[in-house]
């Protein structure tokens, strides 16, 4: 997805591009004040969970240590994808689709039928498999194209969200330079 040429940018910031399982529920009016601390509460604990399991915090020394902590981190990582096919097993997630989102809002592609722009709504993202919730934004659609790409502004999601989705698209966006940086060994 990534090729380097290009920085991913959505309301002019930093954004993070990827193929995920996303869904959109349309809502009658604006999500209700204690509805929308409940989702940010519920983001905010979702985004330090994935943040602390990402974090691999290995050393530049090649001791025993750093070692040891690679073949820890391996058996973490088998142990998280086991847990998440379970996760999907047991609670199907929706078909992936190409989404580009940071805390202003989101552009991805929704099948038919099209809701109109305007209605207000709330967007998950599932990030990874072995996360049981996905990442919940309320927000409204801005503009809705016939071929079903979408757009959606979020409603304010705070600055300890926003800080913590900043964060995510960066180690993102840090990955996929790095991908893109690495020679290939054919």
């Amino acid at each position: 997805m990534f090729d380097g040429s290009d920085t991913v940018v959505l309301y002019d910031e930093l954004a993070y591009e990827e193929v995920l399982p996303v869904a959109w529920s349309p809502l009658r009016g604006a999500v209700d004040g204690a509805v929308a601390a409940s989702f940010t509460e519920r983001n905010v604990r979702l985004l330090q969970a994935l943040a602390a399991i990402e974090d691999h915090g290995t050393s530049d020394k090649p001791d025993e240590s750093a070692s040891d902590l690679t073949r820890l981190d391996f058996k973490i990582n088998l142990l998280l994808d086991l847990v998440g096919q379970l996760v999907v097993a047991n609670r199907p997630r929706p078909a992936p689709t190409p989404i580009r989102f940071n805390a202003q809002g989101a552009v991805w592609h929704l099948p038919a039928p099209l809701p109109p722009a305007g209605v207000p709504g709330v967007l998950e993202i599932h990030l990874r498999d072995f996360l049981a919730e996905p990442l919940r934004l309320a927000g409204t659609l801005t503009n809705v194209t016939p071929e079903g790409e979408v757009t959606a502004r979020f409603s304010p999601v705070g600055e300890p969200l926003a800080d913590l989705l900043e964060r995510l698209i960066f180690r993102h966006h840090r990955r996929q330079v790095a991908g893109f940086r690495q020679p290939r060994r054919d």
